[in-house]
């Protein structure tokens, strides 16, 4: 049994060690690269391949992988939507992902965020580093006065909602799809315009999908309340950045933090040796602003997460090609 593991960070490999070692019976290569036209070759002869990328699986390296008899794809990652759906259908793929890595770590992070934009941290620390030790003007608001607005309830969204309500914050939510457990509590209101009009906070969780790409507009701005925070770390489509930046001119919104961003693949997780040198004036921007906390995709990267991502892909892909099957597969 052979898997091409691609993309693999230096950070992943002792898991994969781990793994290899563990399971004897399995040849793995792996490489740095990831999967697209130029190393597609890497998979001849293997029984499967195990991925982590932000880049489209095009139709082409996917009738590519299909040619040399490779059926199995495992992602390392959640979202499948950069996958050519029409590809795997009639190529007959077998695909997998990790659909939970570590909830937990993404919830604590996008928590983090939000006590540093309402402590006002980026302020101070900037005052700071200029011997400016004065408090004044730089009030801060405390969590537990606000009205926490969830958008989508699924695994992430729990465990935000459980921390939230450890700073004794009062949550609403959003989702198409009710929690049993959260419906009894009667936290849901019936539609996102509502969940905009009442949150102080709110806390973005839902995958990316076409039909809510940009849902957070000018229109949704327009509808929220005066001063809002915005935190997203979920996908960087959700947010059309522009409607975003006007929003922050006009004061509409008080806050964000971004743990991603429409157009972060090949910019995030890419040293350019200087600010200047960032190739996005719009995230810049953002990047400049006191009350705007950007980072670049981190709040997944835990150990433990990174652990769960290989191992999880690893076991799945092993799944597949023993038996056919995987708990993780993913209905196209």
């Amino acid at each position: 049994m052979k898997i091409v593991a691609y993309g693999i960070r230096a950070d992943e490999k002792p898991y994969l060690n781990e793994w290899s070692k563990a399971n004897p019976e399995v040849t793995v290569t792996s490489t740095g690269k990831l999967l697209d036209e130029t190393t597609v070759d890497l998979a001849k002869e293997a029984d499967g391949v195990v991925v982590y990328q932000q880049k489209p699986y095009t139709a082409n390296v996917l009738n590519k992988l299909a040619s040399y008899g490779v059926k199995n794809i495992s992602l390392r990652n959640v979202g499948v939507d950069n996958i050519d759906a029409t590809a795997v259908k009639q190529n007959g793929f077998k695909i997998t992902n990790v659909p939970a890595y570590s909830p937990q770590a993404i919830a604590e992070f996008t928590v983090t965020e939000l006590m540093r934009l309402l402590r006002n941290t980026k302020t101070f620390d900037r005052k700071i580093a200029n011997g400016d030790l004065r408090w004044a003007p730089d009030v801060a608001e405390e969590l537990n006065q606000m009205t926490v607005g969830v958008f989508a309830t699924g695994r992430i969204g729990r465990a935000a909602i459980q921390i939230y309500r450890g700073f004794g914050a009062k949550i609403i939510a959003y989702d198409v799809f009710h929690n049993p457990e959260l419906e009894k509590e009667g936290i849901y209101v019936d539609t996102p315009e509502e969940l905009y009009a009442k949150s102080d906070v709110l806390s973005i969780h839902a995958p990316a999908t076409k039909e809510n790409e940009h849902m957070l507009n000018d229109e949704a701005f327009s509808k929220m309340k005066d001063g809002v925070y915005i935190l997203n770390p979920a996908r960087g489509t959700l947010v059309d950045t522009d409607a975003l930046i006007r929003a922050l001119d006009a004061g509409k919104v008080k806050g964000a933090a971004l743990d991603v961003y429409e157009d972060e693949v090949g910019v995030f997780n890419t040293d350019f040796g200087s600010f200047d040198k960032i190739p996005d004036e719009r995230l810049k921007n953002l990047l400049k602003r006191d009350n705007v906390l950007v980072t670049p995709h981190i709040a997944f990267y835990t150990k433990k997460a990174v652990h769960n991502m290989v191992w999880f892909a690893m076991d799945a892909n092993k799944s597949l090609i023993e038996t056919g099957n995987s708990d993780k597969l993913v209905k196209f």
